[in-house]
Formats: structure tokens, sequence, C-alpha cells
């Protein structure tokens, strides 16, 4: 896995951070706290849209996602660098695990938590 682009994603953030003396704000609870908001506004660009308006958004409504989901990632970012844990072996221990919950051919087709099944 590659990991080159997250740390310097990580790294320019940091440095973001540092020449506007904000680090002092950036503790995990307020990246946290601040992540959830914009994950608030993510899910509010799609609030009212059909399925399949949210398929398919116009230019404009499509300009408006990226840039929430850029904000979403770039706090998580900032909260995996803050507690020093690597985001892509995170989310790769996840899927492994998910794997494991939900066995494909238990779950295949079904919306159903993993406890259910």
């Amino acid at each position: 896995m590659n990991m080159k682009p997250l740390e310097d994603l990580a790294q320019r953030l940091r440095q973001f951070a540092a020449a506007r003396e904000w680090d002092q704000f950036h503790s995990p609870k307020n990246l946290a706290m601040a992540l959830v908001a914009e994950a608030g506004e993510l899910a509010a660009e799609f609030q009212w849209l059909t399925e399949a308006r949210s398929c398919a958004p116009d230019a404009e409504q499509l300009a408006r996602i990226r840039a929430e989901s850029a904000d979403v990632l770039l706090y998580l970012v900032r909260l995996s660098d803050k507690l020093g844990f690597d985001l892509l072996a995170a989310a790769d221990a996840k899927i492994e695990e998910n794997e494991r919950r939900y066995p494909a051919d238990k779950v295949r087709g079904s919306s159903r938590k993993y406890t259910e099944y």
C-alpha cells in the first residue's frame, strides 16, 4: 500500500496549522467535532434529493459535494495524525474485520446488520 500521498497530506496539514498557530485548537476532541460538522454539511447536500438525483448531481452540486468531501477527509487525516495512527492501515484492518463479520455467501443482497443473520 502506498502511504506517501497520505503522509504528504498530513505533513501539509501540519504546516498549514503551524503557519496559522492553529495547532493549539486541533485537539482530538475538536477535530472529531469539526469532522462531524463537515460530515453533516456533506449529508445536507443529499438531504432532499431522490435516489436517482443523488447518483447524478449537477455540476454545481457535485462541486459542493467535492468540497465537503475534502473537508471530511482533511479533518480525518488531521485527527489520525494528531493521534499517531496509520489511517490507511486502520481502514485496511476494518475491511478485513467487515469481511469476517459479513461473509459474502451469507449476506449477499441483504442490508441486515451482521448480528441479524
